[in-house]
């Protein structure tokens, strides 16, 4: 009997931390290969982590809310004799996952029967081996995340070469196979090193052990991983965006009504945000440069066919901007499913990766928090943000005559580098004429 300590693996887009959220398993427990074993927040999302090996629980290394550095013992798992691991799984490195190995083991252990479903591998090994059979080919993922990409798009991973170093499957490989599977242009989304600047940033180092103590009356609440990767895209948006903002009262009475003739007693119909979302997504095909990054080592701007409207949405765990991605693609009752469906995922912690860092564009209703403006910051890499105040009854000149309104503010903070401000104004009025006059501006979409 020999024991395997699991190390906290590297959960993809160079996390470089991770958060203990919930133990699935106690110390003492048989676990079998594959089998989710803890929950960890990343700076992302919360992942479930499974096991590499099979046996029973020995020690878990980390306890709940303690975060825990990659390559740190996440777990040590004692075999059991009556189990029996695949060749693989024998090669005898602590490091070793499904389908790697330091070495061609030469175990008598039966093998273990493939799954119907790709295995999850969450850590590293440093070479290959082969399988007995062509028919039960492993494929070499280190990411969850990449599997998990794959398994919500049907692609099946035993069927890609990896393009990674040592022939890896990286989640290039699994989006281009999405896009030959369906057999359409792929969406455009910010590049790697752009989409994924803030989870790549240093974290910020820990405080050192010869802190000063705390003074009485204060409480000192460290910033968690999450907290950090926030702070480093905030201050680099501040840093780096020469921002403008306008803003405009809008009168929402039309669009109110139109909301309410909607509903049934069966449906509540399309929420108001979904009607501002497709006048949105109307107005950033009027004005493309908005729907875009800056590219400033080529000076370039770099313009997006695809509109992945990003969300802020607000969470237990702090802000997150996940994106409806192919918004130009929907109508208002799709929108509508979309937005509920991805709040309501981002809210639990479940969004994607690719929902996490691809948006070109964010829409945020700040009005949620009954407040009427805000000065946004920008979601580097992205050139532009817009904000929805509260709807609220006020006074209103109508034809002449003074009446009572549903009046909303919405305000706009654009990056002064990619436009002006008649580009910026005209976004504005596309999108604010649009929910004056709802059922004309849906007729012409």
């Amino acid at each position: 009997m020999s024991d395997r300590t699991f190390l906290l693996p590297d959960l993809g887009e160079g996390l470089t931390e991770a958060e203990i959220v919930r133990w699935l398993v106690a110390e003492g427990d048989v676990v079998a290969v594959d089998q989710s074993i803890v929950e960890v927040e990343t700076a992302k999302s919360i992942v479930e982590v499974p096991s590499p090996y099979a046996g029973r629980v020995a020690t878990l290394h980390a306890g709940e809310g303690q975060t825990l550095d990659v390559g740190k013992p996440l777990i040590t798992v004692a075999a059991v004799e009556a189990e029996a691991y695949r060749e693989e799984e024998k090669a005898g490195s602590g490091n070793v996952l499904i389908g790697y190995g330091t070495a061609a083991g030469s175990g008598a252990g039966r093998r273990r029967r493939p799954r119907s479903v790709a295995p999850v591998a969450p850590v590293t090994g440093p070479a290959p081996i082969s399988t007995a059979s062509s028919t039960a080919r492993v494929p070499r993922v280190i990411s969850p995340l990449v599997r998990r990409l794959a398994q919500d798009n049907g692609v099946d991973l035993r069927t890609l070469d990896g393009t990674g170093l040592g022939g890896l499957i990286v989640r290039a490989d699994v989006e281009a196979a999405i896009v030959d599977r369906t057999d359409r242009p792929a969406t455009a989304v910010p590049t790697a090193s752009t989409a994924s600047t803030a989870s790549t940033a240093p974290p910020a180092p820990p405080a050192p052990e010869s802190a000063a103590p705390p003074v009485v009356g204060e409480t000192r609440i460290p910033l968690n991983g999450f907290r950090r990767t926030v702070a480093e895209a905030l201050s680099r948006s501040r840093a780096e965006i020469p921002e403008a903002t306008v803003w405009v009262d809008v009168d929402a009475t039309a669009l109110w009504n139109l909301r309410e003739s909607a509903r049934t007693a069966t449906s509540a119909g399309p929420g108001l945000m979904s009607y501002i979302a497709r006048f949105v997504v109307a107005g950033l095909r009027e004005h493309p440069v908005l729907n875009a990054r800056l590219d400033t080592e080529r000076q370039e701007i770099v313009a997006y066919d695809a509109v992945n409207l990003g969300l802020a949405v607000q969470t237990d765990r702090g802000l997150v901007v996940p994106a409806v991605l192919g918004a130009e693609r929907m109508t208002t009752a799709g929108l509508d499913e979309a937005i509920r469906d991805l709040t309501a995922r981002a809210r639990a912690g479940r969004a994607t990766t690719e929902e996490l860092t691809a948006g070109t564009f964010t829409l945020n209703n700040y009005g949620s928090f009954n407040v009427d403006g805000s000065a946004a910051i920008i979601n580097h890499p992205q050139v532009a943000i817009l904000g929805l105040g509260r709807i609220i009854d006020r006074p209103w000149v109508v034809d002449g005559e003074l009446c009572v309104r549903k009046i909303t503010q919405m305000s706009f903070v654009f990056d002064h580098r990619i436009c002006d401000g008649g580009t910026a104004a005209g976004f504005m009025r596309s999108v604010a004429d649009a929910i004056e006059n709802p059922a004309s501006a849906i007729a012409r979409l």
